[in-house]
Parts: structure tokens; sequence; C-alpha cells
């Protein structure tokens, strides 16, 4: 299991050295000069070559991508051109380790920005993330017990209506409805759990409920069809023949197969998820990396651009280490060398 594990990091770690260069490559080596994105539209000619001079793309893309990886283990001076620094020291920026770029769009090291937003998306994506398995799970469990019945159709029928539904409807509906007209929530803001738990929760209810209900409609389905596949299986006819309760059978073996697929698709959801849900953000206004996403995309903020890609597919590549590291305890018929 241990050597599973470290295998599994070693290659997450590959994966990342991957990612971080065809990113970096389609970011900074794409036909559009970086120099006068960077700079905006209104930029002379001068002002172009001065700031391709200050963030080092006059070097080559070689140059450009050793310095954003010697950045991730020690620290790095901004403007990246030495002499534009020794001219004028006091605007110097330093970027401790591990440094993601400096904005210059922002005015801001791209490492802070995602300290002040990624806590917003955490909290609101775990929140959500435990509402949808909650109900998903229990939902399909109900529709396959009852296959064929009637809280098997309601159940799947809600769930492919949920399911057809885009986020910003739900996201609009409840805001307008629940939170503004009937008042049975406050109006969403953000509150770190760490300060005031309750506050957190009145505050992230409504976006919490958004993100879930477009993921409960699919984890009904799901549960269904796993849990009636594993109730056909041969060891829970000998479950059942040996004298085991029905209870017994339903949670300990056939829902326990049935979750192994589940993991899978739930961490990648979570994984995504982490990295922030930008029509969701938006709609309540809350300043999560998805919406700095959608700003950066805007504004062609390349670093800041560049620093939330890697974060999201860091968070995906350890959301699948971590689900086939669970792999063992969920389901027992899963060996590993």
């Amino acid at each position: 299991m241990l050597a599973y594990t470290i295998r599994r990091l070693l290659a997450a770690v590959v994966m990342l050295v991957i990612m971080s260069m065809v990113t970096f490559a389609i970011f900074y080596a794409s036909p559009t000069d970086p120099a006068r994105i960077s700079c905006g539209k209104n930029c002379t000619p001068e002002q172009i070559v001065q700031v391709r001079k200050a963030l080092g793309f006059d070097q080559t893309i070689f140059v450009q991508y050793g310095r954003f990886i010697k950045g991730l283990v020690t620290e790095r001076d901004f403007p990246e051109n030495k002499a534009i620094r020794e001219a004028a020291p006091q605007l110097v920026t330093k970027c401790a380790a591990p440094c993601l770029g400096y904005s210059q769009i922002k005015t801001s090291k791209v490492g802070d920005l995602l300290k002040q937003r990624l806590p917003v998306s955490v909290s609101v994506a775990i929140f959500a993330f435990v509402l949808w398995i909650f109900f998903g799970v229990l939902g399909g469990i109900i529709a396959a017990l009852f296959k064929g019945r009637w809280p098997d159709r309601l159940l799947v029928g809600v769930s492919l209506i949920g399911y057809s539904f885009p986020t910003f409807f739900i996201g609009l509906t409840l805001y307008y409805y629940v939170a503004l007209k009937w008042q049975v929530v406050p109006i969403p803001e953000y509150i770190s759990p760490l300060s005031d738990p309750v506050g957190f929760l009145r505050g992230a209810i409504l976006p919490a409920v958004t993100l879930a209900s477009i993921f409960i409609a699919g984890y009904v389905r799901l549960t269904r069809a796993y849990m009636i596949e594993a109730m056909g299986e041969d060891y829970l006819r000998t479950a059942r023949a040996k004298g085991l309760n029905e209870r017994t059978v339903i949670f300990k073996h056939t829902l326990r197969a049935a979750l192994t697929p589940i993991t899978t698709i739930a961490g990648l959801d979570l994984g995504g998820l982490l990295a922030g849900a930008a029509i969701t953000e938006y709609v309540f206004g809350f300043n999560g990396v998805g919406k700095l996403a959608v700003e950066s995309a805007s504004q062609s903020d390349l670093p800041t651009n560049l620093g939330i890609v890697l974060v999201a597919a860091t968070f995906i590549i350890l959301a699948n280490v971590l689900v086939d590291v669970l792999y063992a305890v969920i389901d027992p018929r899963v060996k590993y060398a």
C-alpha cells in the first residue's frame, strides 16, 4: 500500500510538470505577443518594448519557463530585467517560493491573489460536496430499492428536471425568491467558517445548494444504476442465504460495491470544483477563484491565468491519487502490489 501510494505521488509530480510545460507553452509561446497583451490595447510600440524587457518576454521560451520553475523553489524578483531592477530598486517586488508569477495588470503577486480567493472556493465547494454526496447517494439508494415503483420514477424524473436547468438559472432563482422575496435565508455573503461557522452556513447555503443541485441529479442516477447492478451479484444472494438481515446486505455489501465507481467520479468533480465555480461565484458575488479566472481571462492577465490553471490541475491530480488510495478502503476486492 505504501509503495503504491509513493508511486502514485511520483506519477502525480510528473503529470504536474508536463501540465506546467503545456500550459506555459499555450500562454507564452502562442503567436500572440504576451508583451502586447500585458501592456494593454492603448500601449505605444515603445511601451510594449519596455514591458517586454521588464517581464522577461525578450528571452526565449525555455529561459522563461526555467525562471518560472526556479521561482517555485526559490525567491524570484520582479521585474525580470536586472538592469531595470538596479536602476529602480524601489520598484522591485520580491516573490517568495513557491512563486507563481507577478500580475502586471493587478500589480500583485499571483500567489497572493490565490491565497485571498482560494478559501472562498474551497469552503463553498466542500459544503456543496457534502450536500450532493448525501442527497445524491441517498436518493439513488431509495430509487434502486423501489425500482420500477413510484419513488423510483419520482426521484429519476426530478433528477432529470434538475439536471436540465443551467447553473445561473438555479442560482438566480434561489437568490431572488429564497433570499430576496421570501427572506428564508439572509442575503448570501462569504463569512470564514473558521471565524463564524454558523454565519458561514447561513451565508453560503444558497451557493452550495446551487452547485449541489447540478451534481445531485447525476449522482442519483449513477447510484441507482450501480446499486441495481450490484444487487444482482451472486455473493449477495449467498449473503441472504446465510441469514444476513436486509440492512446489512444493502449497506455493508451492496452499497460498498456500488460506491467504488462513484468515488472516482466524486473525486474528479470535487477536484475541479475546488478551483472555483465561476458562474455561481459571479451570481452570488463571492470573490473566489472562479470569479478571479473570469476577470483574468477578460483582462488577458496571463500570469494569473497560468497560476489558476496549475492550481486547478493540482487539485484534480491529487484528487485522483486520493481516490486510488481510497479504493482499498471501500472495496476489499482491490489489491495493491
